[in-house]
């Protein structure tokens, strides 16, 4: 069976704070706990560079490492949205990419109205 999902991207740094600890696990506790997202991974990039042009690059030499990391997930587009409006406040602008998709096969995306975990 098919479903229409939404994904979304969102590009953060290690460094990055939230407001009581770091962003990624603000963002992790947002889609975690708060959200129960249907699907989440988490990539840490060896390299990349944004709007500053600061390449930021895993190396042997440095101490303090800090890589680019990608926060990827997907649910109904109405649970994404719902995320989305909790992220925007703590992620940089711009920082966010979403798309529609479909999901094939596998069970159904959860029903409206349940949670997940057996709510």
């Amino acid at each position: 069976m098919d479903d229409e999902v939404t994904i979304a991207r969102v590009y953060i740094h290690e460094a990055d704070h939230g407001k009581r600890k770091s962003l990624l696990q603000e963002v992790l506790n947002i889609l975690h706990d708060q959200q129960r997202m249907q699907g989440v991974v988490v990539f840490r990039a060896i390299a990349g560079f944004g709007d500053s042009g600061e390449v930021h690059a895993a190396d042997i030499l440095r101490l303090n490492v800090d890589l680019p990391l990608v926060i990827e997930f997907f649910d109904r587009p109405e649970i994404v949205h719902a995320a989305l409006s909790l992220l925007d406040p703590l992620v940089p602008a711009g920082h966010i990419l979403h798309w529609s998709a479909t999901r094939h096969g596998g069970p159904p995306v959860r029903p409206i109205g349940t949670r997940g975990g057996g709510e």
